[in-house]
């Protein structure tokens, strides 16, 4: 099965790491593999990765992406998350793989719409969920389940930045 978390609200990759823990908690081997989140000292990482049975691999940079002009690092970086991606589903190594962010890629020409759809068509066992805003229509089709996150109201709009712990 295919799950596909998208949206304008907070949530998404809260949401995947809800079910990493519920995945763990039933003794299963897991993958996360994260696209535009490496080098940031996010809480739920350290956490993580003191857990048994998950693999985490991180791509990207410590920088953030500039959608309407990605680096080059930023391209190479995103296909080597997909070659990893598609290492996992393919190794049968997992029963819940996590592709975090990979609309967003998508969306900011990071990686063609193709490549994720090519992931999608991997027969596996593995249950396979893909996070981020702006997923495509031909995802969206293709997925078993999609759940939009919507956002009605964002304490962002007040200036408040992001707070460890809560956002990262």
């Amino acid at each position: 099965m295919i799950q596909i978390y998208t949206g304008n609200g907070k949530g998404k990759t809260t949401a995947a790491l809800g079910l990493i823990i519920r995945a763990l908690g039933r003794e299963w081997k897991v993958c996360l593999i994260q696209l535009m989140k490496k080098n940031y000292s996010y809480g739920e990482i350290k956490f993580l990765k003191k857990q048994e049975n998950l693999d985490i691999f991180q791509f990207g940079t410590d920088k953030l992406v500039d959608p309407n002009n990605p680096d080059e690092i930023d391209i190479t970086e995103a296909e080597d998350a997909v070659i990893k991606a598609e290492e996992s589903i393919k190794s049968g190594k997992y029963q819940l793989i996590i592709i975090d962010e990979i609309n967003v890629a998508v969306k900011w020409n990071l990686i063609p719409v193709d490549l994720q759809l090519a992931l999608m068509d991997i027969e596996t066992d593995s249950e396979i969920v893909m996070t981020g805003r702006y997923a495509n229509s031909n995802v969206i089709e293709k997925a078993d389940l999609v759940t939009e996150m919507l956002e009605i109201k964002h304490y962002f709009e007040k200036g408040l930045n992001a707070r460890k712990g809560i956002e990262f």
